[in-house]
């Protein structure tokens, strides 16, 4: 008699998906564009225009924005400018700004009025509600 084994490639969970991507994002660093020094670019109506190798594609290299720090790897997220700030209105990049939103004094999340509140204080109310049941 014989046997079959039959393997193939499973895609992991979400949630491990999700946790990944959040720690490089976490991890992501400030990078500066440099321009490599590699041969001139083949002319275009060469009879055989060589290939160029996929990492030297786009002729240019990411650099450490901040030179104490190392480069970045092939699998690492780097960014090239920072995110504006989003405490502040700016209409022209069509940000409302943070002023006058509820936030929740108990959460240590976005929504907490720590990270909300952007260090301006924030008003603490409380409220009693009567309701009526049944």
């Amino acid at each position: 008699s014989c046997t079959v084994k039959t393997c193939w490639m499973r895609l992991p969970s979400f949630r491990s998906v999700g946790d990944s991507l959040k720690d490089r994002f976490d991890g992501a660093s400030r990078v500066m564009l440099s321009k490599a020094e590699l041969e001139t670019p083949a002319q275009r109506n060469e009879a055989a225009p060589h290939r160029v190798p996929r990492k030297d594609r786009y002729r240019f290299q990411l650099r450490p924005h901040n030179p104490d720090h190392k480069s970045p790897g092939v699998k690492d997220l780097v960014y090239l400018e920072s995110s504006p700030g989003f405490c502040e209105k700016n209409p022209r990049l069509g940000i409302p700004g943070t002023h006058g939103r509820a936030c929740n004094d108990t959460s240590i999340g976005v929504d907490g009025c720590d990270l909300m509140c952007c260090g301006r204080g924030y008003k603490t109310n409380t409220m009693f509600v009567v309701e009526r049941c049944n």
